[in-house]
């Protein structure tokens, strides 16, 4: 398990961003369970609802009809993604962008999640987006933080850091060109 007392200049300074997620959602839970009746729509726009949902599954209700394994296997599975997110942001340097974004926020979404797995063997849902008759899956502010956060990781390794790569290569090649023309100056005069 990661050494969480040996943050200095590492990223997990920023862990409180993962905290505020996990706080965020499961005081949404807790406001949609005192105010919202199951499976009954509080319009609250226009195509979106708060709905009370509960799913035993992952995404979707996944696995759903798993008779309670799942709530086990997805509480495992969200642990141990846990901890590897905890270590990688021990690797990284004290910098917000948005590889610590990312990982900050699924972070918190997957705790917030297996809180509610491991409490109550399902997770508490209730944002409702719809558009005519068709509905999307009922979610929570945990499932928007790990798909937000999913997409900032994608963003940062499939364009920022090639980017930054090429950027990195010019810098190096300018440096090297400018170095080279020094020497070849330097040798010029020498020989003058």
């Amino acid at each position: 398990m990661p050494n969480l007392a040996k943050t200095d200049g590492t990223a997990l300074k920023l862990l409180w961003l993962a905290v505020l997620v996990l706080v965020l959602d499961q005081l949404t839970k807790a406001w949609a369970l005192q105010n919202l009746q199951l499976h009954q729509p509080m319009p609250i726009l226009p195509n979106l609802n708060f709905t009370l949902a509960f799913n035993e599954g992952a995404a979707f209700s996944f696995l759903s009809e798993m008779g309670g394994t799942q709530r086990w296997l997805f509480s495992g599975l969200a642990v141990v993604v846990s901890v590897l997110l905890i270590w990688w942001l021990r690797k990284l340097p004290n910098q917000l962008n948005c590889e610590t974004l990312g990982l900050n926020l699924v972070l918190g979404g997957a705790v917030g999640n297996v809180i509610d797995r491991v409490l109550a063997g399902k997770v508490t849902d209730f944002i409702d987006f719809y558009i005519g008759n068709w509905h999307y899956a009922t979610f929570n502010v945990a499932d928007i933080a790990i798909s937000v956060g999913a997409f900032c990781l994608i963003v940062q390794e499939f364009w920022l850091k090639p980017r930054q790569a090429k950027q990195q290569v010019e810098q190096t090649t300018q440096a090297t060109q400018a170095n080279d023309h020094s020497e070849n100056t330097q040798a010029s005069d020498k020989n003058v």
